[in-house]
């Protein structure tokens, strides 16, 4: 058996179930799909596809519980949205991060004092690498 890896980006309906599992734990297929509802109302059986394509991408883990699989995610949502972003930035900006803060800064998506706070959290994190010699 092929050993599984970890491939980057989730579609965004892989997103919306990553997202129950992030805030619930681990959850049956009729667990998911009860908590999608209403917003989202989607088949017992797409809740299940989706389940096993992201057990397939090693982004979910499974196991039998009473005749049924109970998935867990095996991707943080920190993790997740740092690849999502890495994604971003090497398709759109050249794997440049500084082009996507100053696209942001340019279109009023970041202010000038969530700047300065971004600033003052990258300072803190610098001195945090220097004191304890990596980033936490």
């Amino acid at each position: 058996m092929a050993k599984k890896t970890i491939q980057p980006g989730l579609t965004p309906l892989e997103l919306e179930i990553m997202k129950v599992l992030w805030d619930i734990g681990p959850a049956t297929v009729q667990t998911v799909q009860d908590r999608l509802q209403p917003a989202r109302p989607l088949a017992y059986n797409t809740v299940q596809t989706v389940l096993t394509i992201l057990h397939r991408k090693g982004r979910v883990k499974r196991e039998t519980r009473e005749r049924a699989y109970v998935y867990s995610p095996v991707v943080s949502r920190q993790r997740a949205a740092g690849q999502a972003v890495e994604d971003l930035v090497n398709r759109l900006f050249g794997g440049r991060p500084e082009a996507l803060v100053m696209s942001m800064v340019r279109s009023r998506q970041l202010s000038p004092e969530k700047l300065a706070e971004l600033r003052k959290l990258v300072e803190e994190e610098t001195a945090e690498e220097k004191t304890y010699g990596e980033p936490v």
